[in-house]
């Protein structure tokens, strides 16, 4: 027995009664016999385990407690009883109604896959097409529980399955492109092989020159992939730097209207614009604004770039160009990967079709807004809205 857990104070006090005893005459066996008593019981005492209260066992969970429990989680949860909906949270009533608290689960769902998981009455899991939109995919898991319950659970599943198919979709996409010119390349250079010593020198100059444009649009095409690739990777990171945007800008539109369209690029700023961005996206953004409205603009016709405050904290950057226009119904696709409105035109002018993609995720990690609007026969503007780091100074 530890120090700790005997009763010393007892044992002092048990000493002091026995020698009391004594001195007032007890006899000194019966004053020993009474003092060893006394010490065994508060050795037995001493020794005996503590004794251990179970706590009390809780009610069971009411139908008001698991309503609680479930009522504001994001994921759509019902709760059935003999296959009887008598639990759904707020997420399940907005997916299937309110009405379905009472119903038969089966006939709240309406769908063969989820009907055949519920009639099976087991824990499982199906996939199920249009519960709420035509579109829509959802994974509704069933656990059973005592007392004839079970819980059934519904996840959204859109949009991994739009994710999947965006991804298949760009790599189709992208190995139709890279597989063209790469055709007219392995194409034109098996004709110059096989018959090298006859062919005449204008008509080789002619494949050659075929060769070399079909391989710069291989060039540019895979640039770009590469350039949505980093932008897409960084698209959550805000810059941490801050710049002056205008004489940025200035200098990018100049450079994609280098040549004969240098005399045709219409740029004015309002003033000064410090922003934060990352410089070579942002160079990358007007380059591809501008080259874009210089190649679907009508020839000889003006590009204009203007820079103009929006309201006291953003900035607009505008690029217009006279050209055909845009029919409403391609604008809403624009910013698509490798979407064209005429794809022949846009081949021969070199575009490789992520132009605009770019400048969408370029736009998205700056936080800021991309509009475009455009009238046939008149010409398309694209608006940028940039919002300003005021009291910075270029880094």
């Amino acid at each position: 027995m530890s120090e700790r857990s005997f009763p010393w104070s007892g044992f002092v006090l048990a000493l002091l009664a026995c020698i009391i005893l004594a001195t007032l005459g007890t006899s000194l066996v019966y004053a020993a016999l009474i003092f060893i008593v006394w010490i065994g019981s508060l050795y037995l005492v001493a020794a005996r385990p503590p004794e251990v209260k179970e706590a009390p066992v809780g009610p069971s969970f009411t139908r008001d407690n698991m309503a609680d429990l479930f009522e504001h989680s994001e994921t759509p949860v019902v709760i059935t009883e003999r296959d009887r909906v008598i639990i759904a949270n707020l997420s399940a009533r907005k997916l299937l109604g309110g009405h379905i608290v009472g119903q038969d689960v089966r006939m709240a769902l309406r769908q063969p896959e989820a009907i055949r998981l519920l009639a099976r009455n087991a824990e499982g899991g199906a996939v199920v097409r249009g519960l709420n939109r035509r579109t829509d995919i959802w994974r509704i898991n069933r656990k059973t529980l005592p007392g004839e319950l079970a819980v059934i659970e519904f996840v959204n599943k859109t949009a991994e399955a739009d994710i999947a198919r965006a991804h298949t979709d760009f790599v189709a996409n992208a190995s139709h492109e890279l597989r063209t010119p790469l055709a007219a390349i392995i194409g034109y250079v098996e004709t110059l092989r096989e018959d090298v010593e006859n062919l005449d020198p204008n008509t080789a100059d002619k494949f050659l020159a075929i060769i070399q444009r079909e391989g710069k649009r291989l060039q540019d095409l895979v640039s770009d992939l590469m350039s949505l690739s980093r932008i897409e990777a960084e698209k959550h990171d805000l810059p941490d730097r801050t710049l002056e945007f205008s004489k940025l800008a200035e200098r990018a539109a100049h450079d994609a209207a280098s040549g004969e369209r240098g005399e045709l690029l219409d740029f004015k700023s309002a003033g000064e614009f410090v922003i934060r961005g990352d410089r070579q996206q942002l160079e990358q953004l007007v380059r591809n604004l501008v080259d874009n409205a210089f190649k679907y603009g009508k020839p000889g016709q003006p590009v204009t770039v203007r820079l103009h405050p929006k309201g006291q904290n953003r900035l607009r950057l505008t690029v217009t160009d006279r050209g055909d226009g845009i029919a409403p119904e391609h604008i809403p696709h624009l910013t698509r990967r490798f979407y064209r409105t005429d794809p022949g035109r846009s081949r021969a002018s070199g575009g490789t079709g992520l132009g605009l993609a770019i400048v969408k995720h370029i736009v998205e990690r700056h936080r800021g807004r991309l509009d475009i609007d455009s009238t046939l026969g008149e010409g398309t503007r694209v608006t940028v809205i940039l919002p300003l780091e005021k009291d910075d100074k270029e880094s």
